[in-house]
């Protein structure tokens, strides 16, 4: 079973692009990419909407879909979305194998 996560991350003036940005630049996405489970973390920019991001995250499983939501990333990730004021809307995909 994996599971995929889009997050559609939207802001004002650019934000959602500059919470990217610093993604990036804090090593954040790298080190989300190199967590047991992931097996995809990859940023979108949908050409029809200037201030949204969808993140497509992809994880092997619930556990290590937990386990990522109990690291230290998150507080750091959470702290970004509240620094660039960030909305979020979830979609959550099972497939089964």
């Amino acid at each position: 079973m994996s599971l995929t996560i889009n997050i559609y991350y939207t802001g004002k003036d650019g934000a959602a692009k500059k919470f990217v940005k610093e993604m990036y630049e804090r090593g954040i996405v790298d080190r989300v990419r190199n967590e047991k489970g992931n097996e995809k973390y990859e940023y979108f920019f949908p050409l029809e909407d200037s201030e949204t991001v969808l993140l497509i995250d992809r994880w092997e499983n619930e556990e290590a879909l937990d386990n990522h939501h109990k690291t230290e990333m998150m507080k750091e990730i959470a702290e970004l979305r509240k620094k660039y004021p960030l909305s979020m809307r979830v979609e959550k995909f099972i497939e089964e194998k």
